[in-house]
């Protein structure tokens, strides 16, 4: 029997791994860190040059309250309790949530239920159960220091970009968009992965290269062809309304040519555009983990090929969907050079209204609003990766696999 010990790993790797994870964390984590806690300090605290007066924020404990010991205590275990939700309970969620046996319904409305909840939890509930442990400990002598308002925090940064500067319209664009890409990237990917996958022909060899190529250009090449057709779009729409053949069916719809620019589903389409060739490659490599027998079990058993595509290969595939489905929207929703360029100022996504932000004035005030925008964009993202955790991570590892 071979001594375990020869197999484990040294001490001196052990170490070293540990410091660099460590350091790469850190310098990881430390921006989204610091831009966070700036985003809930007055303009004095947040931009004052002493680190501890922006962690600890006097000015705006003083002006507008703050927060003590134990609210961030129980903050703490409230987001550790809901990190571990989504892992435990979101499967058998999703099942139930399942309408006509549809598990892409069920997991979108899990994560909106878990949405609702997890801000219900840590706007309301939280304060609330809060303030009254504070009050039960404030007149204990060593104790009621944790009660006590400790570190400075204000939300009038998040009052004035989501109200007053109406962010919210911004980000229903970026939700409008970001939903289309991703339904319509992760159907016409799926089931191109699926004929890639099974098929023999050279074809498909040369498909996947085209798309390849196609999907490593720069983004920037890729708009400047379409700015001068969403900018000329109603002059070259033109000779359909006026033709006698074809103009009185558009005119039906419209008297005049409508314009693409400025319009959130004409950018569905250009980013569909760019996204579908990584999406493709996605899916083929996940379809090739799963073994032939399985369509040809199901095609014995009488299903017809789309049959056997969605009653048997689809439910195994589901890790891979939500993983594909991760990356199609992470590129809708952090775009930045499409829709600054081919959508208006009345109908920006959030990433590119966060530019207003800091090109309208240099006061202080518009630079905090600006960070309270960024943190704002992010909170969806840590709400995906907890809600879709174990998905994520076994789609991952199937896709590691080979292909």
């Amino acid at each position: 029997m071979a001594d375990t010990r020869a197999l484990a790993t040294p001490l001196g790797l052990k170490v070293l791994t540990g410091v660099f994870l460590t350091v790469w964390a850190l310098v990881a984590l430390f921006p989204l860190f610091w831009v966070a806690l700036m985003s809930f300090r007055a303009p004095v605290d947040a931009l004052a040059a002493n680190p501890l007066t922006v962690l600890l924020g006097p000015v705006t404990r003083t002006t507008s309250g703050g927060v003590s010991v134990v609210l961030l205590a129980l903050g703490a275990v409230l987001l550790v309790v809901l990190y571990r939700l989504p892992g435990q309970f979101g499967p058998d969620l999703a099942k139930r949530l399942a309408l006509g046996g549809s598990m892409a319904i069920g997991w979108l409305l899990g994560a909106v239920i878990f949405a609702v909840g997890a801000l219900g939890l840590l706007l309301v509930l939280l304060p609330a159960v809060a303030n009254i442990v504070s009050a039960v400990i404030r007149p204990i002598p060593v104790l009621g220091v944790l009660g006590e308002p400790l570190i400075g925090m204000t939300m009038d940064h998040y009052h004035a970009v989501w109200v007053k500067h109406s962010f919210y319209r911004n980000f229903i664009n970026s939700l409008i968009i970001t939903f289309g890409v991703v339904t319509i990237s992760l159907t016409v990917g799926t089931l191109a992965g699926y004929a890639l996958a099974r098929t023999r022909s050279n074809l498909a060899f040369w498909l996947l290269i085209g798309a390849l190529i196609f999907r490593a250009l720069p983004h920037s090449v890729l708009v400047t062809g379409y700015v001068p057709a969403f900018v000329n779009s109603r002059e070259m729409l033109m000779p359909l309304w006026t033709s006698p053949v074809t103009g009185w069916f558009f005119t039906l719809f419209s008297a005049t040519p409508p314009t693409l620019y400025g319009q959130p589903l004409a950018i569905i389409v250009v980013l569909v555009s760019i996204n579908q060739p990584f999406t493709i490659w996605m899916m083929r490599s996940f379809f090739l983990n799963i073994p032939n027998e399985l369509d040809e079990a199901a095609r014995v058993d009488g299903c017809t090929h789309f049959g056997a595509f969605w009653r048997v290969i689809m439910p195994v595939m589901w890790p891979g969907v939500i993983t594909t489905g991760l990356f199609s929207f992470l590129l809708a929703y952090n775009d930045y050079l499409v829709t600054a360029l081919l959508l208006d100022n009345q109908s920006q996504t959030m990433v590119p209204a966060i530019s207003q932000f800091l090109n309208r004035d240099t006061r202080a005030s518009d630079q905090i609003e600006a960070i309270a925008a960024a943190v704002s964009i992010t909170a969806p993202l840590f709400l995906l990766v907890m809600v879709f955790q174990k998905q994520i991570v076994s789609g991952l590892t199937a896709g590691a696999v080979k292909g």
